[in-house]
């Protein structure tokens, strides 16, 4: 018998079950590998194409006596190679998308779908920006020979003491430590919008508002000047001290497989910080891209 030859392994009980060997072989079925594992058991293998043949001659029951027949017969499942074909063979639809899955995964491990921050995140947007400048961007591909490179941009920062960009998963993992040492400097001058939208508050600790809330702010229009008036009417120059929250929408069209991948791009893109706040975003289909936009609140401080 080949060792590619389906075969079924079947158990048979009741007196002298040897007996119906001698059976087996006079309708021209034949037995290997017979062992009598108990007094009234014995265990052997035939040929799958022989099995309707022994269950012509003894029928298939399991539990149930109520069949007539000095003999049980019991199927105990398929032995040697037919065994692992016949359970992939059930399972091929399964089989065929965990390869498809594995595939994917291997595929797509080498694509870049987030950033992730550990140690400190005050430098966000001068990450994204170098990033961006060494190709890292959302679904492109990840080189790792550019690590270095990002790095020493970032050290080059105020206050950076330890730096460190890797891949992990589908995001991009950036570790930045400061000195415990450094002494944060402080901003001279008058406080600029870095946004463009509808101030929702501002809180002024020194200096002089220059805008109130529901006023709409232009990207590098100042906010808060670094002076107060006296009671003389003359302006006293000080170091300005404020936080303002503002609205702010990023819309645009993006050009992507799918929408998840449109917000996704759309998302870097709008640089948000991890104190920004999502209000509300939608993503619709157009002619030739996605249309992304985003309702976020920026939170601007400074020398806070």
């Amino acid at each position: 018998m080949s060792v590619w030859e389906r075969k079924r392994r079947l158990m048979v009980e009741g007196i002298m079950p040897e007996r119906t060997l001698l059976r087996f072989k006079r309708a021209g079925i034949a037995v290997y590998n017979a062992k009598k594992t108990q007094k009234n058991h014995l265990v052997f293998t035939v040929r799958e194409k022989d099995i309707e043949k022994v269950f012509a001659i003894y029928p298939k029951v399991c539990y149930n006596r109520t069949v007539k027949s000095p003999y049980l017969l019991r199927d105990l499942g398929a032995v040697g190679i037919a065994k692992p074909l016949i359970w992939a063979k059930k399972r091929a639809g399964f089989l065929a998308g965990a390869l498809l899955f594995c595939a994917a995964t291997v595929f797509a491990d080498s694509f870049v779908f987030g950033v992730e921050f550990v140690g400190t995140d005050v430098y966000c947007r001068e990450v994204y920006a170098a990033l961006e400048e060494y190709g890292v961007q959302p679904f492109s591909r990840y080189e790792r020979k550019n690590e270095d490179l990002i790095c020493a941009r970032l050290l080059s920062l105020d206050g950076v003491e330890f730096c460190s960009v890797k891949k992990s998963g589908l995001r991009v993992v950036v570790e930045m430590r400061l000195s415990p040492f450094a002494k944060k400097s402080d901003k001279r001058g008058d406080m600029s919008a870095k946004h463009a939208g509808t101030l929702l508050s501002v809180t002024v600790i020194k200096g002089t508002a220059l805008k109130k809330a529901g006023e709409t702010v232009q990207k590098g229009e100042p906010l808060v000047g670094a002076y107060f008036l006296t009671e003389s009417g003359e302006q006293k120059r000080v170091q300005a001290v404020a936080r303002v929250s503002v609205a702010c929408v990023y819309e645009a069209d993006v050009q992507t497989e799918t929408a998840e991948e449109a917000f996704a791009k759309g998302y870097l893109d709008a640089e948000l910080s991890p104190s920004d706040t999502i209000t509300a975003k939608s993503v619709e289909k157009r002619e030739s891209a996605f249309h992304v936009k985003i309702e976020y609140t920026a939170i601007e401080t400074f020398n806070l």
